[in-house]
């Protein structure tokens, strides 16, 4: 049975504003989450189903929650016997394999602080996070050429040397995870007294995905699991014995969004796709081939997925739909609801926080739109003096924290007492985000503070104009950043990423440039169009435009 009802005083609400005013999760004392939700699990249920693991060549096979009860004590050994202890950071290179989650619920027993990261690191970025989160070990994937990156990496560091292990397989001075996983017993007690995790402790580091600069270290304590209740249940809308898919790299924190905590809380299953590389077709088929029943993806994934036939796929199993990361273009939202009729639910979120606003169950969403703030945050927008926006008056969405720090929001940026101070000056947390709220209280993404483009005395959000251009056939992905002017301060440029069939030509330049002075005002038009294959984006697959811009000004 789902644990949800430990853990909530309800789970039905009339309305929005029932569910704003009076949902409260209840925050156990030393709560941990390997322990008190998936040991638990595996004692009441151990032959419960937790997870359907795929691999590339789409065969799967359940994962039980006395599978995980057993991998993780095995993995909380290994750490032990090799030096890691609470309050120690090892990351995780691990894509889609079974070990990553044997990995870091055996990190969370610990009390150790488990750093997920991509396969794409370099060496200079593998280099950085050993430095900033002083990193003590690494687990990865077998990658000859990610292994050597590692060796480079961990050679330049100072002090305490970086302990290597990967899944499997000989290396020198490299621990081979699956051989010392049989060597220990299994046996594991959870720790007491000083090695005990209290609810305060950090848990996890994310490196952000660093759109406008160097990635910062979010760190979040062991309540942050509790926080995506909200997540899952009355965002994603998964259910008890349901089947759940997050597409996304273990590197990513939108993994944890939807690949362990709220989904578990709640009693669903999670779908894991250990791909090499991203195909619609194969998503889509895997989708029907295991019944998904929720499915939750970026924008990004949801423009590929258009593109392809939908009515060849069986989606007779797919109740729900979400999409968070970037916002999502109205005219992905219309395509997908003709082809499967199910309406995207958009929310919006940092990893520094759980689902911030969002189109929760039982709301009407509105395209384009995020939703409506989570009840967790006393999220509003403010003016540049802190005073609360008018309606339709643009803003940064801000979070108060001068009370206390909502459940699910980040304990600060580890190790960066100045970033900190920036972020959470008088007693709010700045997200560096730009909306309007619309007179029915639904909040409108308009972008970053920096990506926004100051034309002839107009405030131009980049999310509109790609939105217009997205409606284009031609359009398969595009970003819009500004580009200095004499004249006007800045012009609005276009880079785009034709669709399949069309070519580059000054006659489609001319068509995108009308068609969006037709759908758009008429000053918000791209007077440079430049057509690129591909865009700039993080490792979490977001689109730098302060890539683009650098690259305009030098």
């Amino acid at each position: 049975m789902s644990m949800l009802a430990q853990f909530v005083n309800r789970t039905e609400f009339a309305s929005y504003e029932d569910f704003r005013d009076q949902l409260e999760i209840r925050v156990p004392e030393n709560f941990n989450f390997a322990y008190d939700v998936v040991d638990a699990a595996a004692a009441a249920e151990p032959s419960r189903r937790a997870m359907v693991w795929c691999n590339d060549a789409g065969a799967g096979r359940d994962v039980t929650f006395a599978d995980l009860r057993a991998g993780s004590d095995r993995a909380a050994q290994l750490f032990h016997k090799h030096g890691i202890r609470k309050g120690d950071a090892v990351l995780l290179i691990l894509k889609g394999r079974l070990e990553f989650w044997h990995a870091l619920l055996g990190l969370h027993k610990l009390g150790a602080i488990g750093v997920p990261a991509t396969h794409m690191l370099t060496e200079h970025d593998l280099a950085y996070r050993f430095a900033r989160a002083d990193i003590r070990m690494v687990v990865t994937v077998p990658d000859a050429a990610l292994e050597e990156a590692i060796d480079r990496a961990a050679a330049k560091r100072s002090g305490t040397p970086v302990a290597k292990v990967k899944l499997s397989g000989a290396r020198e001075g490299w621990l081979d995870f699956a051989a010392e996983m049989q060597a220990v017993d299994g046996r594991w007690t959870r720790p007491a007294g000083a090695a005990a995790t209290q609810n305060g402790d950090p848990m996890l580091i994310y490196f952000s995905s660093g759109t406008t600069g160097q990635p910062k270290m979010v760190a979040h304590d062991f309540t942050y699991p509790l926080g995506h209740i909200v997540t899952a249940k009355f965002w994603q809308n998964v259910r008890d014995g349901g089947l759940h898919y997050t597409v996304a790299d273990t590197g990513w924190a939108k993994s944890a969004w939807g690949k362990l905590y709220g989904q578990w809380i709640c009693g669903s299953a999670v779908f894991v796709h250990d791909y090499e590389k991203f195909s619609a077709t194969q998503t889509l088929a895997l989708c029907a081939k295991f019944g998904v029943n929720t499915f939750c993806a970026p924008p990004t994934v949801y423009r590929f997925l258009i593109k392809e036939d939908l009515s060849k796929y069986d989606f007779s199993r797919l109740e729900y739909a979400v999409v968070a990361g970037e916002p999502l273009n109205p005219e992905v939202y219309e395509r997908f609801l003709q082809a499967t009729g199910l309406r995207l639910m958009e929310a919006y979120g940092q990893t520094e926080m759980t689902v911030g606003v969002g189109n929760f169950t039982g709301m009407a969403p509105k395209p384009g739109s995020m939703g409506r703030p989570s009840p967790l945050y006393r999220m509003f927008l403010a003016r540049p003096d802190g005073t609360p926006c008018d309606v339709g008056e643009q803003g940064e969405i801000v979070i108060p924290a001068d009370r206390c720090r909502a459940l699910g929001m980040f304990l600060g940026y580890h190790r960066d007492p100045e970033l900190n101070e920036r972020c959470m000056r008088g007693g709010v947390y700045h997200t560096g985000d730009v909306a309007y709220e619309d007179e029915d209280g639904y909040f409108w993404y308009v972008g970053r503070d920096d990506d926004l483009i100051k034309s002839s005395g107009y405030r131009i959000g980049p999310f509109e104009v790609e939105s217009a251009l997205m409606e284009h056939p031609a359009v398969m992905e595009c970003a819009v950043t500004g580009v200095p002017d004499e004249e006007r301060g800045q012009i609005v440029k276009a880079t785009v990423v034709l669709a399949k069939g069309y070519e580059p030509s000054e006659e489609l330049k001319h068509e995108l440039q009308t068609h969006v002075k037709t759908v758009t005002a008429p000053y918000k038009y791209p007077r440079v169009v430049e057509f690129a294959k591909e865009l700039p984006k993080t490792i979490s697959g977001k689109i730098r435009r302060v890539e683009i811009r650098q690259k305009d000004r030098s």
